[in-house]
C-alpha cells in the first residue's frame, strides 16, 4: 500500500541533491564560527529576508524562544495571537525559560490581530503592570487555515509597535509559502520586523533546522542564548548544506503544493457532509469540517483514513488538517480523494 502522509509538511525528506550536498559538505566547529556551510547559510538567509545577520538553530521553536529572550527581560510582556504557534505549541517556553508574560489576543479568521486590540493591549507606564515589549505575528497563520498576512498589514503592526518603543517578531515558519501565494518576496513581507524565523524542514524539505534573522546586535545576543539553551552545534555544516540547497531550489516550487491543496479541497467539497467553514486553502493547508450527517468524529475518520494509507491530523472534534508538500504528487491527491469517498460511504 502506498502511504500518503498529509499530517504536516514536517514529514518531508531531503531531496537527492540535498543528500549529495550533505555527503560532500565541508565542515568546521560552528560554536567557534568556523563551519563554512553554516556561515554561508546564515548569510544567504539574512540576505533573502533583508536582515543584517542570521543564526542557524535546530528548530523554529528554539528560534522563536531565542527571539523573545533577546527582545524581552524577565517579567516583560509579549503580545501574540491566541492561535499562534508561540502560545499554543511551544510548551510555554517563553514563560518557563524566559520569564516572559504572554498577552494573547484573538486571531481573526484571516490570521490577523486587530490593530485597535493590539493598541489596547499595550500597558501604560505603571508599576502594577508588566512592560509591553514585543508583538509576535505568525505568517502563514497555521491554525487559521494556513492563511497569509499581507505586507500592508504587517507594516501597520510594525509601525504601531515601533511608535510605542516595542519590537515586532514574525514567526515565519512558512513565510516563503506566504510570499509565493502573494506573488511577492519574503523580504518585503518581513521588512517591518525586527526579527524573523523561518523553517528549512517544512515545505523546503531540508531535514533539520530553522534560521533566525535580525540585526547584527540582535544575532550576537541570540548566539549566546542559543548556546545557553543547548543549541550550539558543532559540525553542523552537514545540515546547513541541505539548507543551502533548500533555499536555492525549493522556494518557487511551493506553488505546486498550493495548487494541489486547492485541488484536494475542491475534490473534498464535492463529498456529502464536507464543508470548509475556514475557507478554501490559500497555501498548502486544507481544513475540511464535517456536518452532522457524518457520524464519525475527526479522530475516528483519521483512523479509518490511515487504514486506507492516508495519514491526516484531527485538529478538533469535527475538523481535519491536511498539508500538501513536495512528496504529495497528483496521484497522491487522487488516492486521498478516493479514500475519503470510501470511508464516508
Amino acid at each position: 500500500m502506498t502511504i500518503v502522509d498529509l499530517r504536516s509538511d514536517t514529514v518531508t525528506k531531503p531531496t537527492p541533491e540535498m543528500r549529495e550536498a550533505m555527503s560532500n559538505a565541508e565542515v568546521g566547529d560552528d560554536v567557534y564560527g568556523e563551519d563554512p556551510n553554516v556561515n554561508k547559510l546564515q548569510e544567504a538567509a539574512a540576505d533573502m529576508l533583508g536582515k543584517a545577520a542570521g543564526l542557524f538553530v535546530p528548530s523554529g521553536t528554539m528560534g522563536n524562544l531565542i527571539a523573545v529572550m533577546v527582545h524581552c527581560q524577565r517579567g516583560d510582556e509579549a503580545i501574540m495571537g491566541d492561535k499562534g504557534h508561540t502560545f499554543s505549541f511551544e510548551a510555554g517556553g517563553i514563560s518557563a525559560l524566559g520569564g516572559v508574560f504572554p498577552h494573547t489576543l484573538p486571531n481573526q479568521a484571516d490570521g490577523t490581530l486587530k490593530l485597535d486590540q493590539i493598541l489596547g493591549a499595550i500597558r501604560p507606564d505603571d508599576v502594577h503592570h508588566p512592560i509591553s515589549k514585543l508583538v509576535i505575528l505568525e505568517n502563514t497563520q497555521n491554525r487559521c487555515g494556513g492563511v497569509v498576512l499581507t505586507k500592508a498589514y504587517t507594516d501597520e503592526v510594525g509601525k504601531l509597535a515601533h511608535n510605542h518603543e516595542m519590537m515586532l517578531h514574525i514567526d515565519g515558519a512558512r513565510i516563503f509559502n506566504a510570499a509565493v501565494a502573494l506573488n511577492t518576496s519574503a523580504k518585503a513581507l518581513v521588512e517591518a520586523a525586527d526579527s524573523v524565523t523561518f523553517c528549512l524542514s517544512k515545505g523546503l524539505c531540508a531535514p533539520v533546522g530553522s534560521v533566525l534573522c535580525g540585526s547584527r546586535e540582535f544575532i550576537d545576543k541570540a548566539r549566546r542564548i542559543r548556546k545557553m539553551l543547548g543549541g550550539g552545534m558543532r559540525q553542523a555544516g552537514i545540515l546547513a548544506a541541505a539548507g543551502l540547497v533548500a533555499i536555492d531550489t525549493m522556494v518557487d516550487r511551493l506553488a505546486e503544493d498550493h495548487c494541489r491543496a486547492r485541488e484536494l479541497a475542491n475534490g473534498l467539497a464535492k463529498l456529502d457532509g464536507i464543508h470548509f467553514e475556514m475557507g478554501m486553502p490559500e497555501t498548502n493547508m486544507v481544513f475540511p469540517s464535517f456536518g452532522s450527517e457524518i457520524k464519525d468524529n475527526a479522530a475516528d475518520l483519521a483512523k479509518k483514513l490511515s487504514s486506507e494509507g492516508i495519514k491526516v491530523s484531527a485538529v478538533s472534534e469535527r475538523r481535519l488538517r491536511l498539508v500538501t508538500h513536495a512528496w504529495v504528487d497528483d496521484a497522491a491527491v487522487q488516492q486521498t480523494l478516493i479514500a475519503f469517498a470510501k470511508v464516508l460511504a
